[in-house]
């Protein structure tokens, strides 16, 4: 059996993700807690949030992810963007709490030319006040690994390893490993032996206990294209035959599998839900 679901829509009203959730026959599912195209969000209404815990409660579905919105880049060198940036982080921690969100993943962002260390070190100290300004909870807050993007953060399991050296909240910083964005960052994970390599480098820099959930997307660019364009499962450059050995690998058959693949009439999430299952031999 694997826990598999997709990312879902909020509008409406953000307790209704639930149902749509459940409509799509996930096990699982993420969502965006607010427009992830503007720096700005409305404040959470309580009474919504508490039918949000209600509904996912009554659904069975779990564990709910919460996505970054777009714009926030914890690695730039702009101070006034960089500066929107810890808030909005420090926001949408709030925003998990209130809603019972246990993670909320992040990308880690572009360092425009300033040089990875230096996006390193943006990144961490964003990271660190970011917990500080938000004051307690128990969000975890996941890393997502990049698709090896020009002047990106964290493609590898190396860079992703020495960011979270630096952030003091320990035992609140995990995973997401994106099987689109690896694939495009050059490791190839269409062979078992593939599979083992990435996930072998990721236990060696970090440790796989810290992988917490699975971005499960198809890839449309080549093997090390550095293009983050997913695909639908099985459609794409790494294909059925990678799906099934990512999908029987230990690591990850046992972890949260979120599928973000494209809404283009080819094929929906139900579908792409079903794909997994049957890749996957549930």
């Amino acid at each position: 059996m694997v826990l598999v679901g997709c990312h879902v829509s909020i509008a409406g009203s953000i307790d209704l993700a639930v149902g749509r959730a459940c409509d799509a026959g996930c096990d699982t599912f993420q969502i965006f807690s607010r427009n992830p195209r503007g720096w700005k969000a409305k404040d959470l209404d309580p009474d919504v949030a508490g039918a949000f815990r209600a509904a996912v409660r009554s659904s069975g579905i779990g564990p709910v992810v919460d996505h970054m919105p777009y714009l926030p880049n914890p690695a730039s060198p702009d101070d006034e963007i960089y500066e929107k940036s810890v808030a909005a982080l420090a926001g949408e921690f709030r925003r998990c709490d209130m809603l019972g969100i246990p993670y909320l993943v992040t990308h880690l962002g572009h360092h425009r030319g300033a040089g990875t260390a230096a996006g390193q070190e943006r990144v961490v100290a964003a990271i660190n006040r970011a917990f500080a300004d938000a004051g307690d909870g128990d969000v975890m807050l996941l890393l997502e690994n990049t698709a090896g993007e020009k002047n990106s953060v964290g493609s590898t399991a190396g860079d992703i390893a020495l960011i979270m050296e630096g952030i003091d909240a320990e035992g609140r910083v995990g995973i997401c490993f994106d099987t689109c964005h690896a694939f495009a960052a050059g490791h190839d994970l269409r062979t078992a032996e593939g599979v083992d390599a990435v996930l072998g480098e990721f236990n060696d820099r970090i440790g796989l206990s810290y992988l917490r959930i699975i971005h499960l997307n198809d890839c449309k660019g080549n093997l090390g294209s550095g293009l983050d364009r997913h695909e639908h499962i099985g459609l794409g450059t790494i294909g059925e035959e990678g799906f099934r050995h990512i999908l029987h690998h230990p690591a990850i058959r046992r972890l949260p599998l979120i599928c973000e693949t494209p809404v283009d009439g080819q094929r929906g999430d139900a579908g792409n839900i079903a794909k997994v299952r049957e890749l996957a031999g549930a």
